[in-house]
């Protein structure tokens, strides 16, 4: 089977990409450009990178020639200009889906976000909605998976606790995301390819909207905790207000290239990501996430990319 991978060189795409091809599969990694967390996902026997445009439907349609199955996966986390999430979430998602019907691919998997949804503040729950009707509406078989936080190595959750521990010298500082935290439920990258796989290659999950999330209910700053323990860094955590953490991710937003933190992550931790939307429908039993966010794990994740 010839899987298309929209967003392919990153951190779920490329593993996404390794495992079809240890499986026997053929996966095509699409990306705007190189993707430096995972540069060994290029040179993966089987999964041929091809640089692709998404805002140009012709590309596309080139790119999907061939392949049985969609799996798009583009997506951002925080706008480096205004309308970015409308832009990358909707625009591109409207044209991914005219050229994958041009192409005459079978089916589209879409990777939204757990709470997402139309009446929301956030802009990036807005949007990630809209793409999901779209692909309801597109006449295409398929599949939208509603994963929380999804861990693992070359992941955001792992690299950024990592990186604000290593920050100081010593005894490190970690604040909390409000004084009365919320709860996730952390996804194996693992567990979330398993469920790819089986709505891509083994025609599973047809015509559902999916939620994901972990096998356990945690704070951010248990899973600190857990992360300090593996890295043998001992930590504080420091309570801070919600609204301070807006302000610190506006301005890092504004004057940072790699921001520390980003406006929309902290309206997630701020609501929590372990409760799925009463309209999202459940995994059957030999799907559901297994894996714990324990020593083992982390310490997997905590590896360099191709290593």
């Amino acid at each position: 089977m010839i899987v298309a991978i929209t967003g392919g060189t990153g951190f779920l795409g490329a593993h996404l990409a390794r495992t079809l091809v240890a499986n026997g599969h053929y996966a095509k990694v699409l990306a705007r450009g190189i993707n430096n967390r995972d540069p060994e996902i290029r040179k993966t026997p089987n999964a041929a990178f091809t640089p692709v445009q998404y805002g140009d439907e012709k590309n596309l349609y080139a790119a999907f020639m061939g392949c049985d199955t969609l799996a798009h996966m583009v997506g951002i986390n925080r706008e480096a200009q205004r309308g970015d999430f409308q832009r990358v979430h909707v625009e591109t998602t409207k044209t991914v889906i005219h050229a994958a019907l041009r192409a005459r691919v079978k089916k589209i998997i879409y990777v939204s976000y757990l709470r997402a949804r139309p009446r929301a503040f956030s802009s990036y729950y807005k949007s990630k909605w809209e793409a999901e009707e779209l692909i309801r509406n597109s006449g295409l078989d398929y599949t939208i998976l509603k994963p929380g936080i999804i861990y693992g190595t070359g992941d955001s959750m792992l690299t950024s606790i990592k990186r604000t521990l290593d920050m100081l010298p010593g005894v490190a500082i970690f604040p909390s995301v409000g004084l009365m935290e919320k709860k996730m439920s952390p996804i194996a990258v693992e567990d979330m390819v398993h469920i790819l796989i089986a709505a891509a290659v083994d025609d599973r999950l047809s015509r559902q909207t999916v939620a994901v999330v972990g096998p356990e209910e945690i704070t951010l700053s248990k899973a600190v905790k857990r992360v300090s323990k593996v890295m043998k860094k001992p930590t504080l955590i420091l309570p801070v207000p919600t609204l301070a953490h807006y302000m610190i991710a506006a301005a890092s937003e504004k004057s940072m290239r790699n921001p520390l933190t980003a406006f929309a992550q902290i309206r997630m931790l701020s609501e929590g990501m372990s409760q799925p939307l009463s309209d999202s429908e459940m995994l059957p039993s030999d799907l559901v996430p297994h894996r714990e966010f324990n020593e083992e794990t982390i310490r997997a994740g905590l590896h360099e990319p191709g290593q």
